[in-house]
């Protein structure tokens, strides 16, 4: 029977920590398990990251090129004649375009461009629209909120 006079660990789940420079009998003494000499036998050495022995290094060897803009936004592109599969009167919104399938859901933005006619009247709240999309929403009486 368990009880707490008798709890021990699983055999082999505890392991005793390696104690150097305790000795010669210890197995690891005198260069306490380090070697002879050289840069990681010093104290105070460590390799960085991204080191390969003075190689030049990979994250250096790599051409870098053009500019990449931490701000970017992203925007999921549809077009007014994707927007005929919906019904009269319907709102469109993000949510509406992803349930349609329309839209990816890694994306926040969407922008509605003016390629294709649209034959309903919709109602429709997006985060940037162009020109000839928004003649042609209200042409056929939709609205645009937002």
């Amino acid at each position: 029977m368990l009880t707490l006079s008798n709890l021990s660990p699983n055999p082999g789940s505890r392991k005793n920590r390696k104690r150097v420079g305790r000795g010669q009998g210890s197995g690891h003494g005198k260069t306490s398990t380090r070697g002879h000499k050289g840069y990681k036998a010093r104290s105070g050495s460590s390799i960085k990251p991204g080191f390969e022995g003075g190689q030049m290094p990979l994250q250096r060897r790599i051409p870098k090129r053009g500019f990449n803009n931490i701000f970017r936004k992203e925007f999921a592109i549809v077009n007014v004649n994707d927007l005929d599969v919906f019904e009269a009167g319907t709102k469109i919104d993000l949510a509406a375009l992803v349930d349609a399938g329309l839209v990816a859901k890694k994306y926040k933005l969407v922008k509605v461009l003016g390629n294709g006619e649209i034959s309903k009247s919709l109602t429709v709240a997006v985060d940037k629209l162009s020109e000839t999309a928004r003649k042609k929403i209200e042409a056929a009486g939709g609205t645009i909120e937002g």
